[in-house]
């Protein structure tokens, strides 16, 4: 009699929150996918599709100005806005600038740059947005490993749109056999973007960092960050920064 080989089960869980995070990681040996859909990920995701060579992400403005102080391009954003004294926010526009091409930038940010801090003694870190969802997803059914779909959310707190991109993952990657088991957290971003999915926009409509953003003017930001699959590239934390 023929018998076959079950797949290894992996986890596929969401952490809703940095905050959480020690909570979800148990082990190294699992690839971390970072998301700030609005829109430190998002900034990434064009930076590498326009040509940067490299993204050196710090949690705090003191690393920021230490870089800025040694002829860094440092990008800055707190509280959705560019800080004073630094050379970019993290307008995915900013990063659309020919000047950026082969260059190393300095990234903060309220977010998502605290979010990879807390990730990064994992075996793998990658960034994901809507921009890039089809090559994280693809990156992610090729590596065999457990899965942590970490939002960067608000200051620690919930927020949707970061669920959301974590649940459109979820419903790709729970057709992979690997991935059959999933966790509640991971159930529960699913249905969410079942719900969302063929007008994610409108679902966000009086979401509170999209009220946030529109309050400065960030309406075209928040429409580029939905968008989906402009980029087939994974940005990768490897040593101290991002690269592809």
């Amino acid at each position: 009699m023929e018998t076959f080989e079950l797949p290894h089960q992996r986890k596929l869980e969401v952490c809703y929150s940095p905050a959480l995070f020690p909570v979800y990681y148990q082990s190294k040996d699992c690839i971390v996918v970072i998301i700030d859909i609005f829109r430190a990920t998002s900034a990434i995701c064009t930076a590498f599709e326009h040509g940067v060579n490299s993204i050196i992400p710090v949690a705090s403005m003191e690393e920021a100005k230490e870089y800025k102080q040694k002829g860094y391009i440092v990008a800055a954003e707190r509280n959705g806005e560019i800080v004073d004294g630094f050379d970019m926010g993290n307008s995915p526009f900013s990063y659309m600038d020919p000047g950026i091409k082969g260059k190393d930038i300095v990234l903060t940010t309220t977010n998502g740059t605290k979010a990879i801090e807390r990730a990064k003694a994992a075996d793998k870190v990658i960034i994901g947005s809507f921009l890039n969802i089809s090559a994280v997803i693809n990156y992610l059914n090729k590596q065999n490993k457990n899965v942590i779909l970490l939002c960067a959310g608000w200051k620690d707190r919930f927020n949707m749109e970061d669920t959301l991109f974590a649940g459109a993952v979820i419903k790709k990657l729970s057709q992979n056999p690997i991935f059959s088991g999933l966790a509640d957290s991971s159930l529960a971003a699913m249905e969410l973007y079942k719900q969302a999915e063929s007008d994610l926009n409108s679902f966000l409509a009086n979401t509170s960092h999209r009220r946030r953003l529109e309050k400065l003017d960030l309406d075209k930001d928040i429409e580029y960050c939905l968008r989906m699959d402009l980029s087939d590239k994974v940005p990768t934390f490897k040593g101290n920064a991002l690269s592809l």
